[in-house]
């Protein structure tokens, strides 16, 4: 499932994010690749011990938190901390598949004292450029239904498989700017947590057209829920 979530940051957000990124170091992109994928990329990012880039990591996560879009389509169960990349006149990333697992220190313990670990089920990117101030750079996401290329508005996020292949094309002018970060979700299946999306925007619809109170929409929300304590892994 690919979903894009619409108004994640608004765009005063926009602004003052981008406003402290441009006040931070920044260090090769290659830093926070595997193997492969270092073989392959070519763009720079905020280090991930940076205190700004910290601080605006947990204003990413509390805005995704704030998104009942998102919540509903992703069921996240474990976020990994939002990074900030950019992409200047002739860098890219080319074609590969996010990592299986991601590591980082646990905030219950001391220094080198333990690790919390996070299954990519979902990748998502989210726009920190307007479209109209760069060429190049779309996202290209391959799935089994065929390739798509994502260029957002900024403040729009792009949410999608993990273990779909996928790569930046090089910009060939301005700077593409934008959070990247990878999930863990409560379901662990895309086709199911596909599903249940769509049977939740069905249900809000429904509830705008008969209201809450209708024993059949009672019966379906039932059955929504159902599902959920099938498929969830908590």
């Amino acid at each position: 499932m690919l979903a894009h979530i619409q108004g994640v940051l608004s765009a005063e957000e926009v602004a003052s994010i981008r406003s402290v990124l441009e006040g931070t170091d920044w260090v090769d992109g290659r830093v926070s690749a595997g193997p492969q994928g270092a073989a392959v990329k070519n763009n720079l990012q905020v280090p991930e011990d940076s205190p700004q880039g910290q601080a605006l990591s947990q204003r990413v996560i509390d805005a995704l938190m704030a998104s009942r879009v998102f919540v509903a389509a992703a069921f996240p169960a474990r976020i990994a901390p939002p990074m900030f990349n950019r992409y200047d006149v002739g860098m890219e990333y080319g074609s590969h598949v996010d990592g299986a697992i991601r590591t980082y220190p646990s905030p219950d313990a001391g220094v080198g004292m333990g690790a919390r670990h996070y299954r990519t089920d979902l990748s998502a990117t989210l726009f920190l450029t307007d479209p109209d101030d760069y060429d190049g750079g779309e996202l290209i996401i391959e799935t089994p239904y065929g390739v798509h290329a994502v260029k957002l508005p900024a403040g729009d996020l792009i949410l999608y498989p993990s273990v779909s292949r996928h790569r930046v094309e090089p910009v060939t002018r301005g700077s593409r700017w934008a959070s990247f970060m990878w999930m863990q979700s409560l379901i662990r299946s895309d086709s199911h947590r596909n599903t249940l999306f769509e049977m939740d925007v069905a249900l809000q619809e429904l509830d705008k057209k008969i209201g809450a109170k209708d024993q059949t929409l009672v019966t379906l929300t039932g059955l929504y829920h159902n599902l959920v304590r099938m498929w969830s892994e908590v």
